[in-house]
């Protein structure tokens, strides 16, 4: 039994707490929500239009909403922008970056998803075409970060029986009948072919998938290096794996022109990006290779009027009398710095336009922009530089140095530090 399955799932991970339902109104997510409701699970099904198809996606958003309504499930949608690009990967990733949303919207740790037997079938065949390699053949994971997939042993043909027999509404979206898309080729073209051959091919290509995925791990165990230091076949391995946890589409071509442009920038002080979607990078640098999100401009700030303890942004802020000189002078990068001043007035924020800096030992300021670049602080990382200013004059670039404005000429008055607030995570 499917109900079974579930129940089984849930608890071989250990899941409690508020359950995100990806709910598109089709067979699987229908059947999904459904065994959790009926189970008495705390969820929400989340819903997103991808405003393909006018209304008919209306239709089905509306569909979603009805069967929540009758079951006092809690609900939530949102309609992709039109400028989003109409491709598969970008709908993906339009997806995935919705319920990453939603599950900090609810306070929750767990996505499931409704992805089947017969889709990781088809994922399977889908990346052995495109020459993903050994690695793409373990095809969807049953779980990553906060995605579960509690039907992925599951086949379309059990999950369309429950809906039948519990009398489901369920939406039937006539794109997955388009074969211009490459996965309904492979599902409603390659596959029936295939059926001719074997029978059983979708668990020909599940027993593949696990194989590989076994193979995989004992070799991922193996992994040590740092992947700046990793070489050939085991870098790629870990570009592999960065590219898996960020949700990021991929073939052997990709991963050897981010291996390449690993190498060419890895001596980099400044750093390089490499696009990888719309709004996805991998920036490398002599330190680190990361991948970074596109973001909004940070316009936090608060004033400092008087010494003690504040609270920025996830930051906790300091600024104490200090009546003798201290031991030793902390490094810039330590977050601490003793100043010299008569009065505090001062705001503490993100960087602005016409920001401007008197460098510590300098004769004359300059804008801050050029400041960070002789810094090397990569572009990616100067809008979370947490400022202390005087109007639109920094005073203390926090861990990378102060202003010769309140540099200690006589004794040290004050002592600024910042550190990040310590956050306590409920255990689920």
């Amino acid at each position: 039994m499917i109900e079974q399955q579930v129940k089984d799932f849930i608890n071989k991970y250990n899941l409690s707490g508020t359950f995100i339902v990806a709910f598109s109104g089709g067979y699987d997510s229908m059947c999904l929500l459904d065994i959790l409701n009926k189970s008495a699970y705390d969820i929400v099904a989340v819903h997103l239009n991808h405003n393909w198809r006018g209304q008919e996606s209306l239709n089905e958003a509306q569909n979603c909403y009805n069967f929540t309504q009758k079951n006092n499930i809690k609900f939530y949608t949102e309609t992709l922008d039109n400028s989003v690009e109409k491709t598969e990967t970008a709908a993906r990733s339009a997806r995935y970056d919705f319920f990453n949303r939603c599950a900090k919207k609810y306070n929750s740790n767990v996505v499931f998803t409704a992805h089947n037997f017969d889709d990781n079938a088809e994922t399977v065949l889908y990346r052995i075409i495109k020459g993903t390699g050994t690695i793409g053949l373990q095809g969807i994971a049953e779980h990553r970060g906060i995605f579960y997939r509690p039907l992925l042993t599951t086949k379309r043909e059990e999950i369309e029986k429950y809906c039948h027999k519990n009398k489901l509404t369920v939406n039937v979206d006539t794109s997955n009948y388009n074969t211009n898309f490459k996965r309904n080729f492979i599902r409603h073209k390659i596959l029936p072919l295939m059926r001719e051959i074997n029978p059983k091919v979708a668990d020909a290509l599940n027993t593949l998938s696990e194989i590989a995925a076994e193979e995989n791990t004992l070799i991922q165990n193996y992994l040590t290096k740092n992947i700046l230091e990793a070489e050939g076949l085991e870098q790629k391995r870990i570009i592999y794996k960065i590219l898996v946890e960020n949700n990021i589409d991929y073939d052997k071509k990709k991963i050897d022109n981010i291996q390449k442009f690993i190498e060419e920038n890895k001596n980099s002080k400044s750093g390089k990006k490499y696009s990888l979607t719309s709004d996805l990078w991998l920036f490398v640098n002599n330190k680190k290779v990361e991948i970074i999100k596109k973001k909004e401009k940070k316009h936090y700030e608060i004033q400092i009027t008087d010494t003690g303890n504040y609270n920025f942004d996830g930051y906790k802020f300091s600024i104490e009398p200090v009546s003798e000189f201290p031991a030793a002078y902390p490094k810039d990068s330590e977050f601490k710095a003793y100043i010299e001043i008569k009065n505090i007035n001062f705001t503490l924020r993100y960087r602005k336009n016409g920001d401007k800096i008197l460098p510590l030992g300098s004769s004359g300021s300059q804008k801050l922009k050029k400041y960070l670049n002789e810094k090397k602080i990569p572009a990616h990382e100067k809008d979370d530089i947490v400022l202390l200013c005087n109007k639109n004059e920094i005073l203390w670039a926090a861990g990378l140095g102060i202003s010769d404005r309140i540099k200690v000429v006589n004794k040290p008055t004050h002592v600024l530090t910042l550190k990040k607030r310590q956050v306590i995570h409920d255990e689920h």
